[in-house]
């Protein structure tokens, strides 16, 4: 099942507050780049970040973005966007 506009709409608006975010079409399903390094996507209406070790303090559950795909973060509080916010910086950050 492939995300739909409305869902990532939705994520790219809580996702604001953090400048630098840019969002790549790819086969039905969106990557999110942080300061031009990929940190997670939009799968299947639901947000993922790579696993790094500045962001398992939070205690996400991990999920994969798809068959065959090594598991990511699920980020379950998308509602949240300084908690949302926080896990970006903070999955960047694993990142570099």
């Amino acid at each position: 099942m492939a995300t739909t506009k409305e869902y990532r709409d939705f994520i790219l608006g809580q996702l604001n507050l953090a400048d630098d975010i840019t969002v790549k079409p790819m086969m039905g399903e969106y990557l999110l780049y942080f300061k031009g390094k990929l940190f997670g996507g939009i799968y299947d209406n639901r947000l993922l970040v790579k696993i790094t070790k500045s962001n398992e303090s939070y205690g996400l559950d991990k999920a994969l973005p798809y068959d065959g795909a090594k598991p990511m973060f699920l980020i379950d509080c998308v509602d949240d966007r300084e908690k949302l916010k926080n896990i970006v910086f903070d999955t960047y950050k694993g990142l570099l």
